[in-house]
């Protein structure tokens, strides 16, 4: 598995990860400790070293973390174990007392509690899941720069930032002296494009690593979805609006283009992430063996120039 630095950091990660909100997922393989933990042996013998995970992740928040957590004994140091904090979204149970979720006291009881619940005494990667309205970044990065001090994280990560904010926080880090961000994590895919004309302008300039959510667009993009029907999966069960507004004739194109090139659609959408500036990992969720494998695969994947342009034409924003 190709190994890359996660922007312009000395942190590196394998370029397939792991997305962990699948662990404890009700109704899949991995609902039990023992499914998941399954899933994550094999993800680690196939060659995948980055764990992406976040307090709120689980069946119950937090329940992802300690399934992530018991599977990883005794091979937590083969692992770039990454979470994150203050969604303001959801409320992690217990912490309504805790303030403000960018806050000092937030994040240093999040940080805790995550810490616990992965049975270990780091964290590689900690990312702010959303901004805090409330808290302005300088409070922010002081506070996670004590934690770096510590030992307790090693980087520092954003997800859901605005160009702006990206800015605002790496301006207050050289301003202060504190800890900066090595890393964002936005939702990008070759049908949901907005990034490269927002974020991935900040990224190149301030050397973030990229980490694309929704990278298979719910799994649009892997080929299990046609216009006939098929694919039982997370669109038809929690996004059937999103599935109907799926334009067909693009995604048979699409599948044309694959077939040409005897390449799976999933071997060429992660393969066409990698190629992108910046991109870190392509970060998938797994409930089962077979996608931890056909993961790794399509991240091993060799895919022509050729074929890359022409999807990226196709899918041209």
């Amino acid at each position: 598995m190709e190994i890359r630095n996660v922007g312009r950091s000395d942190l590196r990660v394998s370029v397939v990860g792991m997305g962990c909100n699948n662990f404890s997922r009700r109704g899949t393989h991995t609902e039990t400790l023992e499914g998941s933990t399954e899933v994550i042996r094999t993800a680690i013998d196939a060659g995948i070293t980055f764990f992406d995970g976040a307090d709120i992740y689980g069946s119950t928040p937090g329940r992802s973390e300690e399934f992530l957590g018991a599977a990883l004994e005794g091979v937590r140091d083969e692992v770039v174990l990454a979470t994150k904090f203050g969604h303001q979204d959801y409320a992690m149970p217990g912490t309504e007392d805790w303030g403000p979720k960018g806050g000092a006291r937030y994040i240093r009881r999040a940080v805790e509690a995550s810490l616990r619940r992965l049975r270990t005494d780091r964290i590689d990667l900690l990312q702010m899941h959303t901004p805090d309205p409330e808290t302005p970044i300088e409070e922010t990065l002081a506070a996670l720069t004590d934690l770096v001090g510590q030992g307790k994280v090693l980087y520092l990560g954003h997800s859901n930032f605005t160009p702006e904010q990206a800015r605002d926080a790496a301006a207050a880090s050289e301003q202060d002296g504190n800890e900066s961000f090595i890393s964002t994590q936005n939702e990008y895919s070759l049908v949901a494009r907005e990034f490269e004309a927002l974020m991935a302008p900040v990224a190149d300039e301030f050397g973030l690593g990229v980490f694309p959510y929704f990278p298979l667009a719910n799994g649009l993009l892997t080929g299990k979805y046609t216009r006939a029907g098929g694919g039982e999966g997370r669109l038809t069960r929690q996004k059937p609006a999103l599935l109907a507004a799926t334009d067909w004739d693009q995604l048979e194109a699409y599948q044309a283009i694959c077939d040409d090139a005897d390449r799976s659609m999933l071997e060429v959408t992660f393969q066409w992430l990698l190629s992108r500036p910046n991109i870190s990992s392509v970060i998938a969720g797994a409930t089962q063996i077979s996608q931890v494998m056909q993961n790794t695969a399509a991240g091993r994947s060799v895919v022509s120039t050729d074929v890359l342009d022409a999807v990226d034409a196709l899918f041209a924003p």
